[in-house]
């Protein structure tokens, strides 16, 4: 038994888009005599649900930035702000995580741990903090279920730096 469009609609939105592609696309093969420019509409119904996964990968491969900062970083001062990007972070998550999306950011979680880990060394490469840049693990400590926990961050391993005068 298929999903009723509106129902997938409300359900999950990235797969409907996928979904009325495929049928306008069908729809435009029966070749009705009508004034509508059905590849363009379904090319700009796919590109909405493609503008969401991207914005949930954005959002994941975020809070794995901040993981590996309050992980191994040793500064005591931005770990505030790196636990209120995570939490603005789920909450986007929380508005745009569909079943699809959520198992394309399964699938895709070590391609975007690779992308923060990336970004999480050039932030502490900028400020000075190359030991904890070496000691990022190359492969992801973190499932995709403790990105979105609501309240759970990793604790540092690193002895706190001594405060700047």
């Amino acid at each position: 038994m298929t999903t009723a469009p509106a129902t997938l609609y409300e359900t999950d939105f990235y797969a409907w888009t996928r979904h009325q592609a495929r049928e306008l696309r069908r729809l435009k093969e029966l070749r009705l005599n009508v004034e509508l420019d059905l590849d363009h509409v379904a090319e700009e119904i796919e590109d909405l649900g493609s503008a969401v996964r991207k914005s949930v990968r954005s959002q994941v491969c975020r809070v794995l930035e901040h993981f590996l900062k309050l992980r191994f970083s040793p500064s005591s001062n931005p770990r505030r702000a790196w636990r209120l990007s995570i939490a603005e972070a789920r909450r986007e998550l929380k508005d745009d995580l569909t079943g699809a999306l959520r198992r394309d950011a399964r699938a895709k979680l070590k391609h975007l741990y690779a992308e923060a880990r990336r970004m999480a060394i050039l932030s502490l490469e900028e400020y000075a903090e190359e030991e904890a840049a070496r000691l990022l693990p190359e492969t992801c400590p973190w499932t995709l279920d403790d990105v979105l926990r609501d309240d759970w961050y990793p604790k540092s391993s690193l002895p706190p730096l001594p405060p700047t005068p």
